[in-house]
Order: C-alpha cells, then structure tokens, then sequence
C-alpha cells in the first residue's frame, strides 16, 4: 500500500525525530542544518534552538524540556534534483551526547557525552519511560573504513545516572516501548532487524542468551532489502517501523508478523511520530526531499509518557 500522505511542510534539512505537540504544532530537528524547528499548523517554520553537530532524535521529558540525540553530524551527498543524503562521520565531527532544550529560551546544553568513561559517539533516538528516565540508541558512527558498534542506554534528566543497557548492536536506531511499559524495542539499520527485550528496572533488561549478540529477542525484519530507521508503537502494541532505500512503514505485531507495509514517495523515510485526534494522525518525515507528511492512521497511537505532546 501506497502512503496517503498529505504535506504539511517542506524546505526542511534532513528533518527528523518529530514530535506532536498539544498546541497543533509539530517539533523536528534537522540533521543536517543542526537546528530544532518548530513547524506550525500552516506549515510556517520557527527555530527553537540552534544545536549544532547533527540532531538526529528527540523527545519532551518530564520537565517540559526537549532532550535530543546529538549524533555529532555528517557529512552530505546532495543529487541534482535536491535529493540529500548522509555519508560517513562529518569531517568537523567533535562529539555525540545528549542535549537539553529550553523551549521557551532556546537554551541548549550537553548533559551526557560519556558513559562508564566510553564516548556516547552518535545517538540517534530517543524515548521517556513513565519514570520519567529516557532510554536511547547509540548508532554509533562510520569513517573510513571503521564503523562503531552501537549500544542502547538508560539516563535520568538530572545528570545523576547514565547506564549501557544491551551492547553490542550493529547501528542501533529506533528505540521504543510496549503500552504497558514492560518492554524495550530497538532497530539496527544496516541488519534491517527489530529487536526486544524485557525491562526489569532502570537501566536493566532481561538477556536471552548466545547466540543472541546483545540478549534482545529477534521480533522482525524487512521484506527486501530496507535499512531500519526510527520507530513509534501504536496503543494495540503494534511496532510501526520507518525504513530507508525501500522506503516506508512496516508494521510488526508484537510476535514479529508483518502486519502491513506502506510504502513513502521516497527512500528516507526516516521517523513516524502520532498525534492528533484521538492519536490517529501519523507525521512522517521523509528527509531526503526535506518534508514532513501527515497521514491518517488506521489505528491510535501510543500516548507517550511526556506531558507536552498530543493527547487524543
């Protein structure tokens, strides 16, 4: 199935990690112009904050802030008919870690750039728990002929507390959790793999044993060949999957059946977020041309534990 996408706005560069905000508007950062971007019903375009490096995820914690994965950027492959694409760590790559957002002043600071004395080097994405703690990808980050393996990792807001939950993961991507809250999901990109796990506490995850390489559970993989991308759950538990090269939507039962696949007008379609009416409006962006799409969803999404975002 084709997706029914309507634009919301375009001119955006390389957006990803949206956000539905109660207001009607929608947050996303920009990969490559380093920016948050406030995006109004209209499609008008407001900068919240410059960041800096490349912002890849975001989410609302429980302060009311926005806490972003800050990969440390890319460097760009740009196609004569304005297609962009990222390609390898950025040559005035610095740092990855996690950064904090005032909305109100567009204040930026770095709250985790290490963990355990090992460098936080792209972080991609990112969710709150209903804890108010933040789980997020590393991604890792590739030059050369060198690629980083990733890892998924536990934080509170405060500074205080910053755990390396399951490692190693090849390219970790998309993190999400389960309506009742009991359970971790992930995607590695360049595997084209769903993973789970079962959560025990802050920071803590069941392990299956070897030969599973970090004690995830395998729920899914691709039809094809697709690169995993950011992820959003809906409120029945489906595993709603964006999906670069093929680029589109699969959606996973929690026992790994492909429910369905809509496929995008272009191959980076890169993050699914819900919000709206009665959380039935899917915003989509597709990077590579710059665009944020809404679509009307056949089923609710996940309210999610952050105060500020949509609410049905």
């Amino acid at each position: 199935m084709k997706l029914n996408a309507r634009l919301v706005t375009d001119g955006l560069k390389f957006p990803e990690g949206p956000i539905a905000m109660a207001d009607g508007t929608v947050l996303v950062v920009e990969i490559e112009g380093a920016r948050l971007i406030r995006v109004m019903p209209d499609g008008e375009k407001q900068v919240v904050a410059q960041l800096g490096g490349g912002p890849n995820g975001a989410a609302i914690g429980p302060d009311g802030k926005c806490y972003v994965c800050n990969n440390g950027g890319f460097n760009w492959i740009y196609h004569d008919d304005g297609f962009a694409r990222p390609h390898g760590r950025a040559d005035s790559y610095v740092k990855g870690g996690i950064q904090r957002v005032d909305l109100e002043t567009g204040a930026v600071d770095w709250l985790y750039t290490h963990c355990d004395g090992n460098p936080i080097m792209g972080p991609n994405d990112i969710v709150f728990d209903a804890d108010g703690g933040m789980w997020f990808t590393d991604h890792g980050k590739s030059y050369e002929r060198l690629m980083d393996r990733g890892a998924v990792f536990y934080a509170k807001i405060d500074g205080s507390f910053i755990r390396e939950a399951a490692f190693p993961l090849i390219t970790a991507n998309g993190i999400g959790l389960s309506p009742d809250g009991r359970t971790l999901y992930a995607t590695e990109t360049e595997t084209g793999r769903l993973w789970a796990w079962p959560i025990l506490g802050p920071g803590e995850l069941a392990k299956q044993p070897w030969p599973s390489p970090h004690g995830g559970r395998f729920i899914g993989g691709p039809t094809g060949y697709q690169r995993f991308d950011s992820l959003s759950v809906e409120a029945g538990g489906n595993i709603c999957v964006a999906s670069l090269v093929a680029g589109g939507i699969s959606v996973f039962a929690p026992d790994g059946a492909l429910v369905e696949f809509y496929e995008a007008p272009e191959p980076y379609c890169t993050n699914i977020a819900f919000g709206g009416a009665a959380m039935r409006t899917a915003y989509i962006t597709l990077s590579g041309y710059g665009q944020l799409v809404a679509v009307d969803w056949p089923r609710p999404g996940l309210v999610l534990s952050d105060p500020l975002t949509a609410r049905g």
